[in-house]
């Protein structure tokens, strides 16, 4: 059986991708197609959820094994058939390209073509550009990596003395008259 995947962007307006690709296929088959379509790296993080008809997140499909608290079970694309969670014709997906900057395709199963088979995915239809991999923020610049040794927060000589200096030494922090029951704030 063969899916075929309509693919958008609501970042640009013509963006269109069609990928037909076995239902026996992985998700990280699904993935490296889509990124092949779009000329994108394969060195980002990326996930697939499977959402409601109202493109709310579900089940999450992710590119590696992640620690997750989540009430779905933790699925990885390689090892998760494409079978085994999408079943009926306009079954919902996003497909998460920029986890920095929540980024993502909209997809649609928008057909089952039964009894044919696909050895590789195909992206069938390809139309406008496909908007930029990662975004970057103007203005923002990286700061070269900080070298933490001991000084790091400050002078490595410091004594707690020096703070009765400074009148802190009387302070009593279990007096709960510091704490009042209506707070002006």
């Amino acid at each position: 059986m063969v899916y075929k995947f309509t693919i958008l962007s609501d970042e640009v307006d013509n963006f269109v991708r069609i990928i037909t690709i076995d239902s026996e296929a992985t998700f990280f088959d699904l993935h490296n197609a889509i990124l092949d379509s779009v000329n994108y790296e394969k060195n980002q993080m990326t996930s697939f959820f499977l959402c409601s008809d109202n493109w709310e997140k579900g089940q999450e499909v992710t590119l590696v094994e992640m620690e997750s608290s989540s009430e779905y079970d933790n699925l990885v694309m390689e090892d998760t058939k494409l079978e085994e969670l999408i079943v009926d014709e306009n079954q919902k997906l996003l497909y998460v390209f920029d986890m920095m900057s929540d980024r993502v395709f909209f997809m649609e199963m928008t057909d089952i073509i039964p009894r044919k088979n696909l050895d590789k995915a195909e992206c069938v239809s390809s139309e406008g550009d496909a908007p930029v991999q990662i975004m970057v923020e103007e203005g923002i610049t990286v700061a070269p990596k900080a070298s933490l040794d001991e000084n790091f927060y400050g002078d490595e000589d410091f004594e707690l003395d020096e703070l009765d200096e400074e009148g802190y030494g009387e302070m009593n922090f279990d007096d709960s008259s510091l704490f009042s029951e209506d707070p002006k704030f």
